[in-house]
């Protein structure tokens, strides 16, 4: 029978070596053609790397020879995890299969399911998107899941009631608690763009105003969309919303500063081990009316390169609080088992050359919202100061 064991530092620190051996093998033909691991490390390097071999030795032991058996899989996810913790460093990290799957999902920025979210107390339908198959079979707010085709559901809690949904295939009827009356539908999932954003024109200005949840891979479309629709609105400056929003893909944030940027202004650059690489816009595309970014002390990482990138590069205007600080870029790898590994790979600088890391980007405007608490200093109310300094710069 497998067991769990405990392992001492000495003993851990060999066991990491191995992790670059499977990590390789993860990509498979590709990197065996051209043996290569990475781009600096071939198979031929680890062949004559002495400190490796003496770990085989030792892994080969303890897997053949320990006196209990040993679960070559929990050995190796500790492994890593050492690995990744030895170096010391907050944003790099081992993933297992359950968070590397939370992770893909919030950034891929679309899925399979039929277009609403669920609330976790009550199982009601807080959120019906729009052009979605549960939009277009009528679902509305507040309806409550309670069976699916003969499956009762009553039981089941708000997150197997999703799995339960996404996995069927074809069409399928969802039986919906609406008020005293039970009404049931037909409908079928279907690939689903995440909304990242959430635009409009607000009132009575012709101001747009963006909110970028997060920098997922189809933030670049949404966003497009987001500039055509304000645009044919007559919007004449617009408002980016990045308060709150912890970051995603570089190429996200690059992407979308290409937007906006003239060609050839730079966007950031890479300082690898003091080697410095700059990105520059290479797209026709421009924009040329003014923009207001709003940030607060969780703008971090990605969100903090568009920042920077429209501020320094575009001339747009900064409000709010001073930013998180995040000026380090990771690179992810994926694991045979459905795990992952997070690591930094470089520090990232604004078009002008400042690292922002641990010291964040200060806004041209600070503004700090107004909070209304009652009494009992609990909070009742808070007034957005920031998008009304935003609104006024603009105008």
């Amino acid at each position: 029978m497998n067991k769990s064991k405990g392992f001492n530092l000495p003993w851990i620190l060999s066991i990491v070596a191995i992790t670059s051996i499977i990590s390789a093998l993860t990509t498979g033909v590709i990197i065996y053609n051209n043996n290569k691991i990475t781009n600096k490390v071939s198979y031929t390097d680890l062949s004559n790397d002495k400190e490796l071999n003496q770990f085989l030795k030792v892994y080969a032991n303890i897997t053949s020879e320990y006196y209990e058996d040993i679960n070559k899989k929990e050995l190796l996810e500790k492994a890593i995890s050492a690995m990744m913790n030895y170096l010391g460093d907050d944003y790099t990290s081992y993933l297992d299969d359950e968070e590397t799957n939370e992770l893909v999902k919030k950034l891929a920025g679309e899925y399979t399911g039929i277009g609403v979210s669920i609330n976790n107390t009550d199982k009601s339908i807080s959120k019906v998107f729009d052009n979605t198959p549960a939009s277009n079979a009528g679902i509305l707010e507040g309806d409550i899941i309670i069976g699916l085709n003969e499956q009762d559901l009553n039981t089941k809690d708000a997150n197997e009631i999703v799995e339960l949904i996404k996995n069927t295939t074809g069409t399928f009827t969802l039986k919906l608690k609406r008020g005293e009356n039970i009404i049931a539908v037909s409908l079928k999932n279907e690939k689903i763009i995440s909304p990242s954003i959430e635009y409009k024109i607000l009132e009575d200005t012709k101001i747009g105003y963006i909110y970028i949840e997060a920098f997922s891979k189809t933030l670049e479309k949404q966003m497009k969309t987001a500039l055509a629709n304000l645009e044919s609105l007559g919007m004449e400056s617009l408002i980016i919303d990045i308060r709150d929003d912890t970051g995603g893909y570089l190429d996200a944030a690059s992407d979308v500063a290409s937007l906006f940027l003239e060609k050839g202004k730079k966007i950031y650059s890479l300082n690898y081990k003091g080697e410095i690489t700059d990105y520059n816009d290479k797209t026709s595309e421009k924009k040329e009316y003014k923009i207001a970014i709003l940030i607060n002390k969780n703008t971090a990482s990605a969100s903090e390169i568009l920042a920077a990138a429209l501020k320094e590069s575009y001339g747009a205007t900064i409000i709010g609080e001073k930013s998180y600080g995040k000026g380090k870029v990771q690179q992810t790898m994926d694991l045979s088992s459905g795990s992952m590994v997070k690591y930094t790979s470089a520090y990232w600088l604004t078009p002008n050359g400042t690292c922002i890391d641990k010291i964040g980007i200060t806004p041209d405007y600070q503004v700090s919202n107004e909070i209304i608490t009652d009494e009992n200093n609990k909070v009742i109310n808070e007034i957005d100061r920031q998008l009304e300094k935003a609104i006024s710069v603009l105008k």
